[in-house]
């Protein structure tokens, strides 16, 4: 009876430590995931429902971006898409809905540049959360602006915010590169 004992309080000290180890590996891959994608983490997991779905969303859309050949811009291309963005919003003064479209259609251009996919607008999302999640919020904030304005639900003020929106992420997609020290 003893040997029985012994054993069954083995097997429950090792259940024990299985959930311990399991629910430790859980806990470090959502610190990890929140560190790595911040807000966007948040955001998928109230879109699929939980940690592990918003954990496997996110990795498909690593493996997917792994099969593209993202590239960093070169420095004429910087200098031009920037001087275009200038453009664009002195364009705003006198035209606010044509200087977000093309606001929107420069950013779209250098996705395209980099080698990100620019076909449907999700997943564009998607796709450029991977690398820039910090910023993907303020992408789908313009979108959305845009949208309001196409049904004539949107301000000038509601349009610069737009602009201001798009403009984060285009700067994080020029990726200027730190000067060598």
């Amino acid at each position: 009876m003893d040997s029985q004992i012994l054993i069954l309080v083995l097997a429950v000290v090792a259940a024990g430590a299985a959930l311990a180890v399991w629910l430790l590996a859980r806990k470090r891959r959502a610190e990890r995931m929140q560190i790595k994608y911040g807000p966007e983490y948040e955001r998928v997991i109230g879109e699929t429902g939980n940690e592990r779905r918003a954990a496997k969303e996110l990795d498909r859309r690593e493996k997917r971006i792994e099969k593209l050949h993202i590239r960093p811009l070169t420095g004429e291309e910087r200098v031009s898409y920037a001087a275009d963005w200038h453009r664009t919003q002195e364009q705003f003064v006198d035209d606010p809905a044509r200087a977000v479209a093309e606001a929107d259609r420069l950013v779209q251009t250098v996705m395209a540049a980099r080698g990100y996919p620019v076909v449907d607008f999700e997943q564009r999302v998607a796709d450029v959360s991977v690398d820039h999640p910090r910023v993907v919020e303020h992408y789908r904030a313009a979108h959305a602006i845009a949208l309001r304005y196409d049904r004539g639900e949107a301000t000038t003020e509601d349009l610069r915010q737009a602009l201001v929106h798009d403009r984060a992420l285009f700067e994080e997609l020029l990726e200027e590169p730190a000067p060598a020290v």
